[in-house]
């Protein structure tokens, strides 16, 4: 095995596949898990230490906020295929060209969105229909983020090409420091420790943004110790506009933000038929989202690593590799993934508690969630599928049907079932939709995609 800079192996034998998952899930895992935890903490400091105003003038941003994070996901995912291929191409002058090229484009992108954000958020939120009471907290907690938006689209971004080079660990440190400050410094703000300033709503943001500063800097000063491929020192004769690269980066990244947000959407609309059914039905919701939101972890991991190692694959020129990254990617999710919701299933009572001691709640809970867990499991599958498919460059396709299982089959199921089996019937249309999105990429990948000849991007 070659290892030219730090810890960076340029190639590594298809038999020690299932270590390399294994080692590059983990700590990937654990950083999802961190960010969830980190905003569950986030919320209850707001809405335990400054009230259910506050708590509100976040939330209304909320939304929003997660359209933003979605496309740099997006980005974040095009720039890991690319560098992954390049890096299994044993060509680390593209690899650097790659991350320049993002990083310069994402910076540029979050400045843009920052500023219009900043000035338009206010026209926004009332087209929203925030309520009047919480407007102006949740308007300057929003400019905050606004500001925030250019280091945190670096953070995220380099942690993306990390990632791309098969490195988890490096992101998963500098998250750790970035969450640890923002969770301390929030109640530090609110409550104005050590004659800190008092900041209300807005304590939160200027905490995220401090952390993630302090991250990214870290992150710099760490790679440059370590002679890292990608060290400021090394990146800044690459950090320049490249338009096709760009570009490139987009026809990968884009369909992903396009998914998350698609699918906050649908989300909406099936709360809407959830709180027809009373308070103690939208209160189950809540509780059942929250759970699977930590159930999800292991599967959105395990695609995220299937994509990444297929591009290596790719950029290495190993075909044969690429189906058992497959088959490996497939398999981790009945084991983990699968595992995990079995677990959940039978201790779905007990999972519910965590939110609620109302015993209705609990009870309705517990049942939905032993119908909607499963769902995770065939969206685990099918995001290997086509996470392996866009490391190819294949994205077009894998996204219409995912699109339009969760745009025209989603909500059309849910109320469909509703007059069938009541609350039941919506939360069916869960993993019923996402077994039909399972066998439509399953049918694409293994009738059209494997007869095709895979070539590289970059």
């Amino acid at each position: 095995m070659q290892v030219p800079y730090h810890g960076i192996p340029m190639d590594a034998p298809t038999t020690r596949l299932p270590r390399r998952f294994l080692a590059f899930l983990g700590p990937l895992v654990l950083t999802n898990l961190i960010q969830a935890l980190g905003g569950t903490a986030i919320t209850i400091y707001l809405g335990q230490l400054l009230g259910a105003q506050a708590l509100a003038a976040a939330i209304s941003f909320f939304p929003l906020f997660m359209c933003c994070i979605a496309f740099v996901i997006g980005l974040g995912t095009g720039a890991s295929v690319l560098v992954g291929q390049a890096w299994g191409a044993r060509n680390p002058d593209k690899v650097r060209r790659v991350a320049g090229t993002v990083l310069v484009g994402g910076f540029a992108l979050a400045c843009g969105v920052g500023a219009l954000g900043a000035v338009f958020i206010g026209d926004l939120l009332r087209v929203l229909g925030t309520a009047a009471e919480v407007l102006p907290e949740a308007t300057a907690y929003a400019r905050v983020l606004f500001l925030a938006m250019p280091v945190l689209f670096l953070h995220q971004l380099s942690a993306a090409l990390l990632r791309g080079l098969g490195d988890t660990a490096t992101p998963l440190r500098a998250l750790v420091l970035a969450s640890g400050l923002w969770m301390l410094l929030t109640p530090a703000f609110i409550l104005g420790w050590l004659g800190l300033p008092r900041m209300g709503t807005v304590s939160a943001g200027w905490a995220s943004l401090i952390g993630n500063t302090i991250a990214v800097a870290w992150l710099a000063w760490h790679l440059h110790g370590k002679d890292h491929l990608l060290a400021p020192r090394h990146l800044k004769p690459h950090l320049r506009w490249d338009t096709p690269l760009l570009a490139t980066v987009a026809r990968l990244g884009v369909p992903t933000g396009l998914f998350f947000i698609t699918s906050s959407f649908a989300d909406v609309l099936l709360l809407r038929l959830v709180n027809g059914h009373g308070w103690q039905a939208t209160a189950a919701w809540g509780a059942v989202n929250q759970v699977m939101a930590y159930v999800q972890l292991p599967a959105m991991s395990i695609a995220i690593a299937s994509s990444v190692f297929a591009a290596q694959a790719i950029g290495g020129n190993r075909p044969g590799e690429v189906a058992h990254v497959t088959r490996v990617g497939l398999g981790m999710n009945l084991v983990l993934t699968g595992g995990l919701a079995g677990l959940v299933a039978l201790a779905s009572p007990w999972a519910a508690r965590l939110f609620t001691d109302d015993p209705a709640v609990v009870d309705l809970a517990a049942t939905v969630l032993r119908i909607t867990v499963w769902g995770s499991l065939a969206f685990g599958l099918a995001s290997v599928f086509t996470g392996v498919m866009r490391a190819s460059g294949t994205v077009r396709v894998p996204t219409i049907i995912s699109l339009s299982c969760l745009a025209f089959l989603l909500v059309p199921l849910a109320y469909a079932l509703q007059p069938l089996w009541g609350l039941k019937g919506i939360w069916t249309s869960y993993p019923l939709t996402y077994l039909c999105a399972l066998l439509l990429q399953s049918a694409y990948f293994h009738f059209v995609w494997r007869r095709r000849a895979m070539q590289r991007l970059v």
